[in-house]
């Protein structure tokens, strides 16, 4: 049976109802969001003379979560104006109104009980052979299903969404006893497609995968932190970027999540795993119980393992918490020498066999706490999963783990760490040992660009299913890798497509990337049919390489510097102006250098997650890639009018004056970033894919080679004069500095067209000069070069 899903009914307002509420809404569906009826009035309410019957006070509940949601930091939206996708409503006047929705979920109070009730009133509105599930983080399905209709138990499942739902890939997909296999397959297949999610199979058992396993690892480091007489700043030093986990590491997540609910977790698993044979790494040490009692939760309760504290300056301090004293110290530096040994190593999975093998106390912390994760995971199949990636998929997509446990073993060695393993008490299960001694030596192996798990049941490799459509670069390494530099990679895609990976830090645009640049072109104008530029890195780009500018600056290397600027504007203007089609791919940051280029697509597909914006501005700078001339063009073409609209000048200005930055690539679209043609991937494990297919379209549809613009409309020193008028107020009224109101006359410069007596058409090189001209002149500035200083000592990116 063909399904679609146009509208979507959420059961409960909650902070995962509205959320999971706004992501329906950001891949474009009718949405009703509903919740309880208030008992009594507020005082506000009584104040105001209204009744508890009151439309208004009925939907108090489902009106203030939702309003919640919309103010929270991050957006659960992918642009405000998708909030009127929304409908909102209460249990008593509304529910009726499922019966013309293609899904309902039920995301109220974790409660057997009241969830049971709720779906004794779905059951009197839901028209038959719709979908029906509930987000449950624990409670057994087929609890929730027992003496339900048949047809509600055939269409009725598990779908555990993450917090946040934008934003945690993860999607738990667990049937019931009766649950239609079609069913299944239906969820698996929309939430990877539609959705954006990592969709996992489970089985019904406690916490399912993803909470069982990292809740387990989690008090497992705790386990082995008592055993090694280490601190909270050295655990999470220990525990984050580093191993490829989040910057939050293992207390600061705990802070953000709350105590309440990790204690809460833990204890349903001791609880409801009597048989496990780690129960008590599930039962919390005494300490959590005292934190618990003093309400130190996290950043709910404003204190937990740190707290944010003001000093006599009024400068923000992080304290952190002595377990033993239980008193709060500032932050200690933290320092191991194993630490020190991976610093020379970007790839993450390279870290994990130094790590491992460290000699000091965060060796020792490693072997502990990897031994343990690695034992407890091999019995886990086929408890919790049959197959083993469904952990490491659960792992890296609801804990944003970069590499699963099963692959982090791969890469310690699987066969060498068996005899360690055992002396160090945690023998795994013994399939494993039955896959070494078959001569099988990892749970991964990679043949002709696939990748494969190893199955327990038949003994061999097999295809992880649902990845088919996925282009995964790290998979086409070995065989489709036609060229490669220290910073870049070209890879064959097939069907006449190429790539371009950068792989310098933060995929920064230097000299290495300029040179893949150079060469994706060539390859593709003689001997491909069309080019795709896009990473899988956790960053497009964040820019130019600001080294090799503030070098020639500060040595002022002029006559150098303006043949780097010249020589990068003509590889991002190659972009527009290939013979082949180019699709940019940008993801994550895509600043400065990364927005110019994206700019310059013939078609843009881009992520959903991607944070695009020219920041150049933030260094002292304008942006000299083609950006400031490409927005001006784009302000000129939108025009309908022989007029340009000052408003839209202004706006495209001062986005470029203020350095901002789109938080989705919806926003993109109102910054005039991304164009109407342009698309979005929501799934970012298929964009590569998604921009392949695109070039093929353009390629088949006749693709020709444009022809540069000579007809751009600038307002010359009218416009000027405007603009002048704006930055002699913000300067006056001290909002921007001397430097800032320069660099914000040099963008105006540019944008209206330099010193023409009226407006004038110009042409796309004409701007380019113009942005040379000014980007060079602000390398002489000293506040520039004290900025870029700055940032490079910092090792920060450029941002907003």
């Amino acid at each position: 049976m063909k399904r679609n899903i146009n509208k979507v009914a959420v059961l409960g307002s909650g902070i995962m109802g509205s959320r999971i509420a706004c992501h329906f809404a950001n891949i474009g569906l009718d949405v009703l969001l509903l919740d309880i009826n208030p008992k009594e009035l507020s005082e506000t309410e009584a104040k105001k003379g209204l009744k508890i019957d009151d439309k208004v006070v009925k939907n108090r509940i489902v009106n203030t979560s939702f309003q919640t949601a919309l103010k929270a930091k991050p957006a659960p939206l992918y642009h405000k104006s998708f909030a009127s996708k929304i409908q909102l409503g209460n249990f008593d006047d509304d529910l009726s109104k499922i019966k013309d929705y293609d899904w309902i979920i039920e995301v109220v109070i974790e409660n057997l009980e009241i969830k049971k009730q709720l779906f004794d009133n779905v059951e009197k509105f839901r028209k038959p052979g719709t979908l029906i599930t509930s987000n449950t983080s624990g409670i057994p399905i087929k609890l929730m299903s027992a003496g339900r209709s048949d047809d509600f138990q055939t269409h009725f499942c598990g779908t555990h969404f993450f917090n946040p739902p934008r934003y945690l890939k993860l999607l738990e997909i667990i049937p019931g006893p009766q649950t239609n296999p079609e069913i299944i397959d239906f969820f698996m297949h929309y939430g990877d497609l539609y959705l954006g999610k990592t969709t996992v199979l489970c089985k019904d058992t406690p916490a399912f995968i993803a909470n069982r396993i990292g809740i387990y690892s989690i008090l497992k480091v705790v386990d082995t932190m008592q055993k090694l007489n280490l601190n909270i700043d050295e655990i999470d030093k220990l525990t984050g970027p580093v191993i490829g986990r989040p910057k939050s590491a293992t207390f600061r997540t705990s802070d953000i999540v709350g105590l309440d609910t990790l204690i809460k977790v833990a204890d349903n698993l001791y609880e409801g795993l009597p048989e496990d044979e780690q129960r008590g790494i599930f039962k919390l040490p005494e300490i959590i119980g005292k934190l618990e009692k003093n309400k130190w939760l996290g950043d709910k309760t404003k204190q937990g393992f740190y707290k944010k504290t003001k000093d006599e300056n009024g400068k923000t301090k992080i304290l952190t918490l002595n377990l033993k004293s239980l008193e709060y110290k500032p932050k200690q530096k933290v320092k191991f020498a194993t630490l020190e040994l991976t610093k020379p190593i970007d790839n993450i999975k390279d870290r994990f066999k130094v790590l491992i093998g460290g000699k000091d106390k965060a060796g020792e912390f490693y072997r502990d706490s990897f031994y343990g994760i690695f034992q407890y995971v091999s019995n886990r199949i086929p408890e919790v999963a049959d197959e083993l990636f469904k952990i490491d998929d659960a792992l890296c997509a609801g804990f944003g783990w970069e590499v699963g446990p099963f692959d982090t073993w791969d890469q310690v060695g699987v066969g060498k760490s068996l005899a360690k393993m055992e002396e160090a008490g945690y023998k795994p299960h013994q399939w494993v040992y039955d896959m070494v001694e078959s001569g099988i030596e990892s749970f991964y192996a990679v043949d002709n660009g696939v990748k494969k798990y190893y199955d327990i049941t038949s003994k061999s490799y097999k295809e992880i299913p649902g990845k088919g459509q996925f282009i995964i670069l790290d998979n086409l390494r070995t065989n489709k890798e036609i060229w490669k530099n220290s910073g870049a990679s070209i890879f064959d895609l097939g069907d006449g497509i190429i790539n371009l990976e950068f792989r310098t830090k933060m995929n920064t645009m230097g000299s290495e990337v300029i040179e893949g640049m150079i060469k994706v072109f060539d390859l593709g104008e003689n001997e491909y049919r069309g080019v795709v530029i896009g990473n899988q890195g956790a960053n497009f780009s964040v820019g130019a390489n600001l080294g090799m500018v503030f070098m020639y600056a500060i040595e002022q290397e002029y006559e150098e510097l303006n043949i780097l600027i010249a020589t990068f504007q003509n590889i991002i203007m190659r972009a527009r102006y290939s013979s082949v089609p180019v699709i940019i791919a940008p993801h994550g940051m895509s600043l400065g250098g990364g927005c110019e280029l994206t700019l310059h697509a013939d078609q843009v597909q881009a992520a959903a997650e991607t944070y695009i914006g020219l920041v150049e501005v933030g260094v002292g700078l304008i942006p000299g890639g083609g950006g400031t001339k490409e927005l001006t063009r784009r302000v000129s073409e939108r025009a309908e009018t022989g007029d340009i609209e000052y408003n839209a000048l202004q706006n495209a200005f001062m986005n470029i004056a203020t350095a901002k930055v789109a938080t989705s690539a919806e926003e993109a679209r109102d910054m005039l970033i991304l164009r109407p043609q342009d698309r979005i991937t929501i799934n970012p494990n298929r964009q590569i894919a998604d921009a392949k297919i695109a070039a093929i379209e353009l390629a088949e549809a006749g693709y020709t080679k444009p022809v540069q613009k000579k007809n751009i409309k600038v307002q010359g020193r009218g416009g000027m004069a405007l603009f002048n008028a704006g930055i002699h107020g913000m300067k006056m009224g001290n909002y921007i500095s001397d430097h800032d109101a320069l660099i914000a006359k040099k963008i105006a410069n540019i944008m209206c067209g330099g010193d023409l007596t009226s407006p004038t058409e110009v042409s796309e090189q004409y701007l380019l000069d113009l942005e040379r001209e000014a980007f060079l002149s602000l390398c002489g500035e000293r506040k520039t070069l004290e900025r870029i200083q700055s940032i490079l000592n910092g090792g920060k990116p450029l941002r907003n």
